[in-house]
C-alpha cells in the first residue's frame, strides 16, 4: 500500500513541488493538466500556477483537450503579464482559436487547483483564487443559452466541479 507516508511518493511530490516552481520561475506560469474520465463524465481540465504571486487569480479551463487547454491558458497568462486583468462576466476571445470564453469567479477554488495552493502554501480553505472560463459551443452558444451542444459534465457550471 502506498501514501504520503511512503518514501516513493513523497519524493514524486517534493519533485513535483520543484517542477511548479521551476515553471513559474522560468515561464511565469505552469500549467497543471489533468486528464479526464468520459465514462465517469468527468471533464479534462488544466489551471494555472503562477499568476496569483502577481496578484491575478489564477485561471481554469474544462473540458477541452490539452493542446487547446495550453493553448488558450499560455495566450491569457502572458495578456496578464502583461498586464490585462480579465473580470467576472467578461467575455474573451481569440484571434487563432474559434471558441470564446466567458469569465466566472470559482466558488470553490480549494476544491480544484491544488497545486497552486501547494505552491503558494495556502490550504484549501484559504485557496488561491480561481477565475473560471466557460467555453461557448461550435454556435457560439454558453451553457445557459438555448442549443448549446456540449455535454454538461463537459462544461460544468461554477461551483458544479470538484477534482
Amino acid at each position: 500500500m502506498t501514501g504520503v507516508g511512503d518514501p516513493a511518493v513523497g519524493a514524486w511530490l517534493d519533485q513535483q513541488e520543484q517542477l511548479v516552481a521551476q515553471h513559474v520561475r522560468e515561464h511565469g506560469v505552469h500549467l497543471e493538466y489533468v486528464f479526464g474520465d468520459p465514462a465517469g463524465e468527468r471533464p479534462p481540465f488544466c489551471y494555472t500556477v503562477g499568476l496569483f504571486g502577481i496578484g491575478h487569480p489564477e485561471l481554469l479551463v474544462l473540458g477541452l483537450n490539452m493542446d487547446n487547454a495550453a493553448g488558450v491558458l499560455n495566450d491569457l497568462a502572458k495578456q496578464v503579464y502583461g498586464g490585462r486583468q480579465l473580470v467576472h462576466g467578461e467575455v474573451v476571445t481569440f484571434e487563432e482559436w474559434p471558441h470564446r470564453l466567458f469569465v466566472e469567479e470559482s466558488p470553490n477554488p480549494g476544491e480544484i487547483v491544488y497545486a497552486a495552493n501547494v505552491h503558494y502554501r495556502r490550504p484549501a480553505e484559504y485557496s488561491v483564487p480561481v477565475l473560471h472560463l466557460t467555453v461557448d459551443d461550435r454556435s457560439g452558444r454558453f451553457p445557459w443559452e438555448e442549443g448549446y451542444d456540449i455535454p454538461a459534465w463537459r462544461q460544468p457550471r461554477p461551483g458544479q466541479f470538484r477534482a
